[in-house]
């Protein structure tokens, strides 16, 4: 097998991986009613929360590309399902941040859990050079898909 063969074997199989994902958080949403976009941004608000960030309506609104009456319908429908709550800044009173409620997690780990679990094990057969390799790798390609098309 040639290098570009090798390389072109890799991309398809990520891309497997990732169609596979997109399939298991469609399904997600379809049994606990909600929208693909609805689970995007429940993802994006754990992530900032691991992260330490704040995140407001607009920042949501802008790492999910939706506008303004877009971000408001997901946060009230997220809020009726009891997945996402909203509460002042206690720094600024004016600002109102997001957050994924106790209940969300509990079903993602519910839904997720095993896949998450399954990666964790796998990843512990790894040596460290390796772990370093996938992490460069993921890191790079999700830089390039950020990026957009030039």
């Amino acid at each position: 097998m040639g290098d570009q063969e090798r390389e072109m074997e890799i991309v398809h199989l990520l891309r497997r991986v990732t169609t596979e994902f997109g399939l298991r958080q469609a399904e997600f949403a379809a049994q606990h009613g909600m929208h693909p976009t609805d689970v995007r941004a429940l993802v994006c608000l754990l992530d900032a929360g691991r992260n330490g960030a704040d995140v407001t309506a607009g920042r949501l609104g802008a790492e999910l590309g939706l506008n303004s009456a877009g971000t408001t319908s997901l946060i009230d429908r997220l809020e009726r399902l009891g997945h996402l709550t909203r509460s002042r800044d206690v720094r600024d009173r004016r600002r109102v941040l997001l957050s994924v409620t106790p209940q969300a997690v509990e079903l993602g780990w519910a839904a997720f859990g095993p896949v998450i679990g399954s990666a964790v094990e796998l990843l512990r057969g790894f040596d460290d050079t390796e772990v370093a390799a996938v992490r460069r790798f993921l890191d790079g390609f999700h830089t390039a898909v950020s990026r957009g098309p030039e």
